[in-house]
């Protein structure tokens, strides 16, 4: 009986691994697709049924030939060999036995010399239907033969041996590929359209703004959780109410006020306005609240300041909700686009952001979506990571929030 139970809840949790898994793949095949192809060439993101691995053709040095040529798998006496094509675009035949047009061959029309009667090429009809006949080499011998169409080839040599030369269809041909990444992509990208000014000055706003909601987050909290102050709880209250505001409605008064002091197309209008938050007031005022009262008075009375009290007693108990407040206020201003797109001029490229400049590039490289993509990777690369690092953070976070009351 026992064992009987320890099996099923060793399937049972098999099972729950199996299903967690394909809803993970599922949700991260996007974003591995993303990062393979912008290790792609452009060709190589065109490609159909598209591919996971970023994969290149391959070229062989041949001697007598200035460039490399393409390599490509061509069947030689039953056999896939490693050929180059030293030429294309070579005029061929399609030729058929008049007794049986199923059976073709495609050649050179070099290799094919008109049979004339009087000066005239000879016509034979096949189910009523002329056709040219022809002397055609097929291997070490010479047969009749009719042109029953036209096409083109190309000329693929051994490249060890370039007197061994195959005639094909070069489009329906297989060229010989390997996987190869080019992470140079990422440094042409950072060079369109000034995307590495784009970048930094996205760090740069990101980390003030993040730091400035920190500040005033902390301060406001502490000062709504524990100081007491006439109208504290109704200031509180009409503070928390401004959440409740579409930023929308918020667009043009804000807008008007970067006019009157000057700050439009300036990075200041992409900090200033944004340290503030009710949220992070709230989420720190609710953390504080939770701390005993009877350690903040024993440090009262032992003589520390307020300030002693909040940085050495509030703020390391407080490190989940830092964490917690610093990681949502990070992805927002990193992804933040609605409002640079207002305040930032589209040809003022110094002050763009990453978010614009993606905008942008989405356009200008719209025939190169590797490094479109690319553009991407950067953009989304440092939040996922920084997400990542603070997980722990929110399961602290979560954890206390449930034990304390």
């Amino acid at each position: 009986m026992v064992k009987s139970y320890k099996l099923s809840q060793i399937l049972s949790n098999l099972l729950a691994y199996i299903v967690l898994t394909l809803f993970a793949a599922v949700m991260l095949f996007p974003f591995l697709f993303m990062l393979f192809t912008s290790f792609k060439v452009p060709k190589d993101t065109f490609n159909y049924p598209p591919r996971l691995l970023p994969y290149e053709a391959q070229v062989i040095e041949v001697e007598g030939f200035e460039e490399p040529l393409p390599a490509y798998a061509v069947e030689v006496n039953g056999k896939m060999e490693e050929y180059v094509l030293v030429e294309k675009n070579i005029k061929a035949g399609v030729f058929a036995d008049p007794g049986d047009l199923d059976n073709s061959y495609t050649l050179p029309l070099t290799d094919a010399t008109p049979v004339l009667e009087n000066g005239e090429p000879v016509m034979v009809t096949v189910d009523g239907e002329a056709y040219p006949m022809f002397d055609v080499m097929v291997g070490d011998e010479t047969k009749q033969l009719v042109q029953t169409g036209a096409t083109s080839l190309g000329a693929f040599a051994n490249p060890d041996n370039l007197s061994q030369v195959v005639y094909q269809n070069v489009r329906l041909s297989t060229p010989v590929e390997s996987v190869k990444f080019h992470p140079e992509n990422y440094v042409d990208v950072l060079e369109l359209q000034n995307m590495g000014r784009a970048l930094t000055n996205t760090t740069l706003i990101t980390l003030l703004v993040v730091l400035g909601q920190l500040v005033t987050s902390v301060v406001g909290g502490y000062a709504f959780a524990r100081l007491r102050f006439p109208g504290r709880d109704s200031l509180f209250v009409f503070y928390l109410g401004t959440i409740m505001i579409p930023f929308v409605v918020l667009v043009i008064p804000l807008y008007q006020l970067m006019v009157m002091v000057g700050w439009v197309d300036r990075l200041a209008a992409l900090i200033i306005p944004w340290v503030f938050t009710a949220y992070g007031t709230f989420l720190m005022r609710q953390f504080f609240v939770t701390v005993p009262r009877d350690i903040e008075e024993a440090a009262l009375i032992d003589g520390a300041s307020r300030f002693q009290i909040l940085r050495k007693i509030f703020l390391p108990a407080a490190a989940p909700a830092i964490a917690t407040l610093a990681t949502f206020t990070f992805l927002y201003a990193w992804n933040s686009f609605f409002w640079p797109l207002v305040v930032i001029n589209t040809g003022s490229s110094q002050n763009h952001v990453l978010t614009l400049a993606l905008n942008i590039l989405r356009g200008r490289a719209a025939d190169a979506p590797n490094l479109v993509l690319a553009g991407a990777a950067i953009s989304i690369i440092p939040p996922m990571l920084l997400f990542i690092l603070g997980q722990r953070f929110f399961i602290e976070s979560a954890m206390s929030s449930g034990v304390k009351g």
